[in-house]
């Protein structure tokens, strides 16, 4: 799908957040990504092939008392 000079990473590997975005529509919380992938603003996935990915936030920083 994506035919940048260097490709981005397919929708099946690791990477696969580093795409570039190609749509994108924050007041919905959405951005489509070069290899299909719609990125929402949780960060939820789901992939092109209809395969739903958990929000993965990382852990909040502590802090200090």
């Amino acid at each position: 799908m994506c035919d940048h000079p260097q490709a981005c990473p397919n929708a099946s590997s690791p990477g696969r957040e580093a795409a570039k975005p190609i749509a994108s529509r924050p007041e919905q919380g959405w951005t489509l990504l070069c290899n299909g992938v719609v990125l929402f603003e949780d960060t939820g996935e789901l992939l092109p092939d209809g395969r739903i990915i958990a929000p993965h936030r990382g852990m909040a920083p502590a802090v200090a008392a």
